[in-house]
């Protein structure tokens, strides 16, 4: 694999924690990501208060509670992003292990809260997805596995990587959460192609999905009827895909105003999948605009630090868990202008959601441990490493 220099950081004797880490963290990224946070909050003042009524509770019941998890989130967040890479690896094999042990129980312990898919734990409070906090934890053990397998003698890290992926997206397809299995099978074809995976086994990975999505077609009347909504030339008016498509259209560029939207009232969704929806009617395009300049200002920054990485786990785990945040936030946004079908998927830090924003706190908090400025050493060392 071909190894990138870049300038080093002076590391400072005996220098705090603190000042050390604010001197290395990408803080532009920090402020991006603020943003979206602040943005999901002005847009829960509108899209929530219809499905507080409906729920019975105070108008902003839901935004104080994206608030305290969105702030935890953030607290979260920062504290990840203090972690040097080792502890931060050994952190993500444990939190794997429970994780994974947590989505194999949800048949026996998990709840469906009548949306016909096993997907949450109920904690009468709250509730907890699993496949969430899954996803970040999956990608660095993923990145371990990969970059172990490159050093001489280490061990087969990518055929593990493989059956273990394939065993992940197996559970979640039975819940049925073909969602998040698209994003475990695509965060890992990510991983082994920086890694150098031969073009065959990404054809064949490609392939063998393909061949998966016919078999959940004609298996999964859920899956069939998502498919055929997203193929049919005509949106039946009633759907949550045409109320999100004439909510677009009717927000124009300048949108309708704070509180003047009316899709929040039909559409079930409004607060979680389709918040974009919400925040193109009322603000319009240039809101939506500027929530697609934050996502891809948080990648573009991420990635291009990413590169003057040296350390394969590193950038391994590093580019796997950008990938994943960008493609949430594609697939989302995809979804509610039909260029997509429907995945039931948040838009990170601005959906409501306490699984899905604590979640993405903790990917973004790798994200930004893994991007720190940081010794890079001298060429040599590095190979000297891996001959160890």
């Amino acid at each position: 694999m071909t190894e990138m220099a870049h300038g080093t950081v002076l590391v400072q004797s005996g220098e705090a924690v603190l000042p050390r880490w604010w001197r290395t963290v990408d803080r532009g990224t920090i402020g991006c990501i603020l943003a979206l946070f602040a943005i999901g909050l002005l847009l829960g003042f509108a899209a929530s208060p219809p499905l507080a009524e409906r729920n019975g509770h105070p108008p902003f019941h839901y935004v104080t509670r994206q608030a305290i998890f969105g702030g935890a989130a953030m607290i979260g967040m920062l504290l990840v992003s203090m972690l040097p890479p080792l502890m931060l690896r050994r952190f993500a094999v444990v939190g794997f292990g429970g994780a994974f042990l947590s989505l194999v129980a949800l048949p026996i312990f998990g709840t469906d809260f009548g949306q016909g898919a096993v997907r949450w734990y109920s904690l009468g409070f709250a509730s907890v997805q699993p496949s969430e906090f899954l996803k970040p934890l999956y990608i660095v053990t993923v990145a371990w596995m990969v970059a172990a397998s490159q050093e001489l003698a280490g061990p087969p890290g990518k055929r593990l990587s493989f059956g273990l992926t394939i065993l992940i997206v197996g559970i979640l397809v039975m819940q049925p959460d073909f969602g998040q299995a698209a994003l475990i099978l695509m965060g890992w074809c990510v991983i082994y192609f920086v890694a150098g995976a031969p073009i065959i086994l990404m054809v064949s990975v490609v392939a063998l999905a393909g061949v998966g999505g016919i078999f959940a077609y004609h298996a999964s009347e859920h899956f069939a009827r998502r498919i055929d909504g997203f193929l049919s030339a005509e949106v039946a008016p009633n759907t949550q895909l045409a109320y999100a498509a004439n909510a677009i259209r009717e927000g124009g560029f300048f949108g309708a105003g704070l509180g003047e939207g009316a899709v929040k009232w039909t559409l079930p969704d409004a607060h979680t999948d389709f918040i974009i929806a919400v925040a193109a009617e009322e603000y319009g395009v240039i809101l939506v605009l500027i929530i697609i300049a934050l996502f891809a200002a948080i990648a573009f920054r991420s990635f291009l630090r990413l590169l003057k990485e040296r350390d394969p786990f590193i950038r391994l785990a590093g580019t796997g868990l950008v990938t994943m945040f960008a493609l949430q936030a594609f697939i989302n946004m995809g979804v509610a202008v039909r260029l997509l079908p429907a995945k039931g998927m948040t838009l990170p830090f601005v959906s409501y959601g306490g699984s899905s924003i604590l979640a993405t706190g903790l990917a973004m908090g790798m994200i930004l441990a893994f991007t720190r400025a940081r010794p890079q050493g001298d060429l040599a060392d590095i190979f000297s490493k891996r001959g160890r």
